[in-house]
């Protein structure tokens, strides 16, 4: 099911955006400052909790490095830094990408296309046994396809390129899904490799809170939308824990 969820986000915002050509750019802000308190709620509701619970630290401790959890925290923020060096801030819904005066561009962006999938495949990882990270994963992704597709879209990429940009994108995080439940490497260092994620989504989720408006200002609507995603991952983990 995690696999269908994160893959059909992706693709449903690529034909949205390819079809229907939204052009309110509020409207996109809105959902992304959503999908960002949505996936933060959820990374402290649930993923924090369970790097330091008990259970997870005293599970076979020579699996584990002797480094504390919080230096991988750091280091996924760290890394999603770099990462966005490249990617100009696809990640959280800024593209950055230079054009010619007819905005047109005339070749691929493959540093933006190889750091997106890189974070797109981290993401995958803590979601082979939560599945409600999977539905914060799949917000997070549904606008940042839009966002994507409708820059290249403008710029003139060929539509069989884009489709091929797009649904490599969408295989990525079930792909990191699939490596968590396959690969001994990834659960022996499965807390290592959680927390680098929680670092990542720390990064991720606040600055598409804080950038998701122009000045770096909250108005009623985009307060209103962070209530609601802080309030929905809320129900989500309660249930879940039920």
């Amino acid at each position: 099911m995690q696999y269908i969820i994160t893959f059909s986000a992706v693709i449903l915002g690529f034909i949205m955006a390819l079809f229907l050509k939204p052009q309110k750019k509020n409207n996109i802000k809105l959902l992304l400052a959503f999908s960002g308190a949505f996936l933060l709620s959820l990374t402290v509701l649930h993923l924090l909790p369970e790097l330091f619970s008990k259970d997870h630290v005293s599970s076979d401790e020579a699996t584990h490095t002797a480094l504390p959890v919080g230096v991988f925290i750091m280091l996924g923020i760290l890394f999603q830094i770099v990462l966005e060096f490249f990617s100009k801030g696809a990640e959280h819904g800024h593209v950055h990408i230079h054009t010619d005066a007819h905005n047109e561009l005339h070749h691929i962006p493959w540093l933006l296309f190889v750091s997106l999938c890189i974070h797109a495949l981290l993401e995958g990882f803590p979601i082979h046994d939560n599945q409600s990270l999977a539905y914060g994963i799949a917000i997070h992704h549904f606008p940042i396809a839009i966002i994507l597709t409708l820059f290249f879209a403008n710029a003139k990429m060929n539509k069989w390129l884009i489709f091929a940009f797009m649904f490599s994108f969408a295989l990525m995080t079930p792909l990191g899904t699939l490596l968590a439940e396959q690969m001994e490497f990834a659960q022996h260092y499965s807390k290592e490799i959680s927390a680098v994620v929680v670092g990542i989504l720390f990064h991720i989720s606040s600055t598409i809170i804080f950038e998701s408006n122009e000045g770096h200002k909250f108005n009623l609507a985009k307060i209103t939308m962070i209530v609601f995603g802080i309030a929905l991952a809320y129900l989500i983990e309660m249930g879940h824990a039920h």
